[in-house]
């Protein structure tokens, strides 16, 4: 054998490892592109056939162009509603985020269950919370609109039992914790110690979590606190890459208890364009005094009151 032929055979050899690797890598790469396609696909299905629900107080056209360019504010309301069996249930948690992509940041602001506002669509005064039972999503966020005097881009409303389940769908949330308390009420997780600090929380634990009020020290204001807490952190484990690997129990999840009037390619823009700006959180809760009329006891928020937060929303919206 001449030395040509050995050096040749030897460099074959040298290049067989090689070749092998980058098979593996081109299975390895093939076997993840199948499996984002099997994603794409589910979560597509899962947004048309059981999320998507249309509202007519929101024409969906001007938002569509801002999520797709990417370059305006977009305001959003979160609603958190208790619909049980034989009961409509009602917006018990309203939140107006905002998401300004060129700031990369997110802002919330908490309307308190009680106040005192013109249900749009229903011709009365009574408490936010009850617009949901008059009129669902649509007269919620019509009144949303008008009480603040802002235009909404999209709603995204979720069943509060279905936050259990959420929050053991993406694998537990950590939050920071300002007060102590041990649950001593309604058995979500009855005699949990939640510690002052750092604390990680399952399921059950976070929807007792959010839903504790009267060992609260600030009483409504700071259960909003905390349900903002738990959105945020909702949030930043969602966007992980680590949740990716639990897409079919996220979309079970969404699927049963989400409804929101966003499509599948606007979320898909969303994500793209706006997924910065939870780098930077800013909150806020809407202020008012306690006044019973008759035996009902309501938040009343002054006129002054709401021209601030409208102004609030109005230059965090300007901001560039």
């Amino acid at each position: 054998m001449g030395k040509r032929t050995e050096y040749i055979q030897a460099k074959k050899r040298r290049k067989r490892p090689l070749k092998i690797f980058l098979w593996m890598l081109a299975t390895v790469f093939l076997a993840v592109g199948v499996y984002f396609v099997y994603v794409y696909d589910q979560v597509r299905d899962t947004v048309k056939e059981d999320i998507h629900e249309k509202v007519e107080s929101i024409s969906n056209e001007s938002s569509e162009k801002k999520a797709s360019e990417g370059q305006e504010t977009l305001n959003i309301l979160l609603m958190g509603v208790d619909e049980r069996e034989n009961d409509t249930g009602r917006a018990d948690t309203l939140i107006l985020m905002s998401l300004n992509p060129n700031t990369d940041s997110l802002q919330m602001v908490s309307i308190p269950r009680d106040t005192y506002v013109p249900i749009v669509g229903y011709g009365k005064q009574d408490k936010i919370n009850h617009s949901y039972v008059y009129g669902g999503a649509d007269m919620t966020v019509a009144t949303v609109e008008n009480f603040l005097d802002v235009e909404l881009d999209y709603y995204v409303k979720i069943n509060m039992q279905g936050l259990s389940d959420l929050v053991d769908a993406v694998g537990g949330i950590t939050v920071d914790n300002p007060i102590e308390w041990v649950d001593n009420g309604k058995a979500y997780i009855k005699g949990y110690h939640y510690k002052k600090g750092e604390i990680t929380l399952n399921g059950p634990e976070a929807l007792g979590y959010a839903r504790m009020r009267k060992q609260d020290p600030n009483g409504d204001a700071g259960r909003n606190l905390r349900q903002r807490l738990v959105i945020e952190a909702i949030i930043d484990k969602g966007a992980s890459v680590g949740s990716v690997t639990k897409i079919d129990d996220i979309l079970e999840v969404m699927g049963d208890n989400v409804s929101t009037n966003m499509t599948f390619n606007e979320m898909k823009d969303i994500f793209r364009n706006y997924r910065n700006t939870r780098k930077n959180i800013n909150n806020y809760q809407v202020k008012g005094d306690g006044q019973f009329i008759g035996p009902i006891w309501y938040l009343m928020v002054s006129d002054e009151e709401q021209q601030k937060v409208h102004d609030m929303i109005k230059d965090f919206n300007s901001d560039s």
